[in-house]
């Protein structure tokens, strides 16, 4: 299932460097730049000070400089470590490693100012990514050994500034995303049929549309209102399910084209900046993620003797989701900027029967902190760092009758660390 044109080439290597791992609530990756990490990404749809508003509210190009290029990364670090307390996984007992691990998430954008009140631009980021890998002799293996999410969104835009009051922006969003996941087939090895010594991988991957808009309204000299929208995207996923184990007949037997329906959810985000004087500025951000668009994942056979089946379903059952961010900025002197932030970010996964070794997810605060050094009016540099406390995280997931999965009962530790650097360039 391998197309070698230019068109997938470009993707794919983009994809190789923009390895994410979940920082933001369910899958999400609010790092679309840099220069918001230190502020929480508070006031992400009203500040734009550079070329990353593409992603959060096209509209604040009409704040930037005639032509503005920004290029920025972020490294993420969660940790997810796993106690066990009662799970039930026939011969699987071995203890779990730490599932998390380091993950870089580029971005790059540029804008250009075709008159004085219209603006285009480019932007390419990853909006959604998730990497989780434990050891593969651990007890919850027939759950998950790998999961592995990639996107990589590329967002042309423009935008209008209608009189001194309002702008409006407008964007599409051409998405790729490549899935993976390996697990063990199941929890027990009865004769001709090894599942505890098999191991099941699918692969797989789609090319969607998407599109956004926002407006921005300058209330003051020294206050704006931000507020955007992103849609929903669905991919039709198509690759193969492969086994790989002791015995090839029972291999061949549970191997076969798949495909897989994920729609990835909606954003609206309202935010607001507001300068007290010359030295501090105040921002804050409400934003609300569609997430009950995945109510679960059927991975579906298309080929083989049992083509239309059900291989697996990854039952999620999300809700949609609530984050709040406020910030502050302090103007240290002409060069420097000092930035701090904290927001609370909701996890769309219900209950601890519903979340996933895959995704061990919970609510979570943010606590930031940032600097802006502008060498000249020309040029910028933001660095950032965040500390995420995510809440004692409870599973109890599937049933210890189960002899493909069994039944996973503990509880993860779990943390992210973000480090972030973003190059912003009027010329």
């Amino acid at each position: 299932m391998q197309k070698t044109t230019i068109a997938r080439l470009l993707p794919a290597a983009l994809l190789a460097l923009a390895s994410g791992s979940a920082s933001a609530a369910g899958f999400q990756l609010l790092e679309q730049n840099a220069s918001g990490l230190g502020n929480a990404y508070a006031g992400s749809a009203a500040v734009g000070e550079n070329a990353s508003t593409i992603y959060f509210n096209p509209a604040g190009m009409t704040l930037l400089q005639d032509r503005e290029f920004s290029a920025g990364l972020s490294m993420v670090r969660p940790s997810f470590k796993f106690k066990d307390k009662g799970s039930s996984t026939g011969i699987l007992t071995g203890k779990a490693s730490d599932a998390g691990g380091w993950a870089a998430l580029p971005n790059a954008y540029l804008s250009w100012a075709l008159d004085k009140d219209l603006y285009v631009g480019v932007g390419i980021g990853a909006p959604f990514g998730l990497v989780t890998k434990y050891n593969r002799g651990w007890l919850g293996s027939a759950h998950s050994i790998e999961f592995d999410i990639k996107t990589i969104n590329i967002n042309p835009s423009i935008a209008w500034r209608v009189n001194d009051t309002v702008s409006l922006g407008f964007g599409l969003n051409w998405q790729r995303m490549e899935a993976e996941y390996l697990r063990r087939a199941g929890t027990v090895n009865a004769p001709g049929m090894p599942l505890a010594s098999t191991f099941a991988k699918l692969k797989a991957d789609d090319d969607s549309w998407g599109w956004n808009v926002g407006a921005l309204f300058t209330l003051t000299d020294a206050t704006r209102l931000g507020i955007s929208y992103r849609s929903k995207i669905k991919h039709k996923l198509d690759g193969d399910l492969t086994g790989k184990g002791p015995i090839a007949p029972f291999n061949a037997a549970i191997s076969s084209d798949a495909k897989a329906t994920v729609e990835l959810p909606d954003t609206w985000i309202i935010s607001a900046v507001h300068k007290l004087d010359s030295r501090w500025e105040l921002l804050g951000d409400v934003s609300w993620t569609g997430w009950s668009s995945i109510d679960k994942v059927d991975i579906k056979r298309t080929s083989g003797p049992m083509a239309g089946a059900i291989a697996q379903t990854l039952d999620t059952d999300f809700r949609d989701t609530w984050r709040v961010a406020l910030g502050a900025n302090y103007q240290l002197n002409d060069a420097w900027k000092l930035k701090f932030g904290i927001a609370w970010d909701q996890t769309p996964v219900r209950n601890a029967e519903k979340r996933l070794t895959s995704l061990p997810d919970n609510d979570r605060i943010w606590l930031s902190f940032g600097g802006q050094w502008k060498p000249s009016r020309a040029s910028t540099l933001d660095l950032g760092v965040a500390y995420l406390h995510v809440d004692d995280t409870k599973i109890n997931n599937g049933d210890a009758a189960d002899p493909q999965k069994g039944l996973v009962r503990g509880e993860y530790d779990s943390s992210v660390w973000i480090l972030g650097a973003q190059y912003s360039q009027a010329f």
